[in-house]
């Protein structure tokens, strides 16, 4: 099957794409057993964080501390695009799925990086985006893929020819409204977040069905009026409140429960207009995975003001706490404190520092933070730590069950955070204020961080250059994989933080690596810069 390229539209054009495009892929299938069997399987990457435990760990173990140093550059694709890609690919059966940020799908040979199709889809002229174009990956089911658009459309395409099999629209992106997440599967529905906090919309988390684009539920992340917990917010505060659901998030097929992050509320840094706890911004939700219905909250940062989104990626472990068996949630705040809670119940088991802050003076026994007053944002301007970004944001953190360590990009520095008047109109930045960096971002002490969960204590951390906004993943060969924003892929001893490999990619890693057998032989994937690149050991 030939596929025609957008972007070769010539003679010497359809040379290249005769190149390029190889034969079409076999019909892959991905059965809802196999992504709740998805450890058992790790030749494939079925879905974003790797697993619906979001541990973004493999077992395959080919690549180890003793062999990682003869890794070399299987192959290099280069994609259409000047935009930041972060993408976190999808390999099915030797097929890659990999999406640009201009919400270009390309199925890729797994084994050589040759196209075997490309789908684009057609943007409307005019998006309200806080932060450019971005999209992080896709996800599957059966023999369809499933994107979520920057115009706040659901997309499912056929896997085998990239053809479209339904479009449905999910919110007004002229509201505000985008998706950037890459979905996440749940028996037969398909869910997705929505971004947009700081244009003042109204958070939700949708599943759709997933063979007609039906929408089966929907849950606002903002009770309504005469709804439990709409009294934490002031007057109508509500209906403009942000708490977006901007990452994937992860699920428990035993309980049933999906785990979702939240954003912000809005405006960001002035919260005289939304005074109270403003649930559920800044929490994570468990929801039922049939219905949506909420059966638990944790709120992280209650009336946040300084814009710490809680849509890191939550991590589910099954491990001791205090000498007990328990369902525990690891999450790596961006607020700078590193949480366990119980993912059954809600129930918060520990806080702990993970990196600089100067907030607050403690996490309290039920969870909720001592603030050191008078750390709100003022006209005039105020130091506080972590800075907009947090300590940690969006990109992957990993956890390895072999060391019973989580790793995670973080990074310590803080920012002056200015408060100003906020007046919501539909389309427009709704964020009460501003910040400045309190230095220059290379300054920026960012490290690679060994956290011991049940303790607190930082095992190793590996510091980087500047700011870094890469995910991380562990292996069963006793490695960390991760990239920096300086372009350096790394592979880390995952008991000692020791540098074993490095290269050099030129562009910016902003993206979090998969890994996967292309013909039994174990290869590595990132994306940098506006490329993907695949690593493997000699054959």
């Amino acid at each position: 099957m030939w596929i025609w390229n957008k972007t070769l539209q010539s003679p010497l054009g359809l040379l290249v794409c005769l190149q390029l495009l190889a034969a079409a892929p076999t019909e892959a299938q991905v059965t809802s057993d196999m992504l709740v069997r998805a450890d058992e399987r790790p030749g494939d990457w079925t879905m974003y964080s790797g697993q619906y435990h979001s541990q973004r760990f493999s077992r395959l173990a080919q690549i180890d501390r003793s062999t990682v140093g003869g890794l070399e550059l299987a192959w290099v694709r280069q994609l259409d695009t000047l935009g930041q890609v972060q993408t976190s690919p999808l390999v099915v059966d030797d097929v890659m799925y990999v999406t640009t940020p201009e919400n270009e799908v390309l199925a890729l040979d797994a084994a050589t990086g040759q196209v075997f199709w490309s789908y684009v889809h057609p943007l409307e002229d005019v998006l309200t985006l806080c932060c450019g174009k971005q999209s992080r990956g896709v996800a599957m089911l059966g023999n369809t893929l499933y994107l979520a658009t920057m115009d706040a459309r659901l997309v499912a395409l056929d896997a085998a020819t990239g053809n479209v099999v339904w479009n449905t629209k999910v919110a007004n992106p002229l509201d505000g409204y985008s998706l950037t997440a890459a979905p996440l599967v749940v028996h037969d529905l398909v869910i997705t977040g929505i971004a947009g906090g700081e244009f003042g919309i109204r958070g939700f988390v949708d599943a759709y069905d997933a063979k007609t684009g039906a929408r089966r539920w929907r849950t606002y992340m903002i009770p309504g009026e005469g709804e439990p917990e709409n009294d934490t917010w002031d007057g109508d505060s509500w209906k403009t409140g942000g708490a977006s659901t901007w990452q994937t998030g992860a699920y428990d097929p035993a309980l049933n429960l999906v785990y979702w992050g939240v954003g912000n509320p809005g405006p960001d840094w002035n919260g005289e207009t939304r005074m109270g706890d403003n649930l559920y911004s800044d929490s994570v939700v468990a929801m039922d995975g049939d219905t949506g219905e909420i059966r638990w909250h944790f709120q992280f940062t209650p009336h946040d003001v300084h814009d710490w989104d809680a849509c890191q990626t939550p991590v589910l472990v099954d491990a001791m706490w205090e000498g007990q068996p328990r369902k525990l949630m690891y999450w790596a705040n961006r607020n700078a404190f590193f949480y366990v809670l119980d993912r059954e119940t809600g129930e918060f088991l520990s806080a702990f520092e993970y990196a600089e802050q100067t907030w607050a003076e403690r996490i309290d026994a039920q969870g909720r933070p001592v603030r050191v007053p008078g750390m709100e944002p003022s006209r005039e301007g105020r130091f506080v730590a972590p800075e907009v970004g947090g300590a940690s944001n969006w990109w992957s953190p990993s956890y390895s069950p072999e060391t019973a360590l989580f790793y995670t990009m973080a990074y310590d520095g803080g920012a002056i955070y200015y408060s100003a008047d906020a007046e919501y109109e539909p389309g427009k930045l709704f964020v009460g204020g501003s910040y400045t960096r309190a230095k220059p971002v290379d300054e920026y002490h960012s490290a690679i961080r060994a956290i011991d969960p049940t303790t607190g204590a930082r095992r190793w951390e590996f510091p980087v250059r500047s700011k870094s906004m890469a995910g991380v993943m562990a292996t069963a060969g006793g490695l960390v994989f991760a990239g920096t924003v300086r372009g350096n892929f790394l592979a880390l001893d995952a008991e000692t933080g020791a540098n074993l490999w490095r290269r050099p990619l030129g562009g910016e890693i902003i993206a979090a690596p998969v890994t996967y057998l292309s013909n039994s032989r174990q290869q590595v994937t990132i994306a940098a810069g506006h490329a993907i690149f695949t690593f493997a050991l000699p054959e």
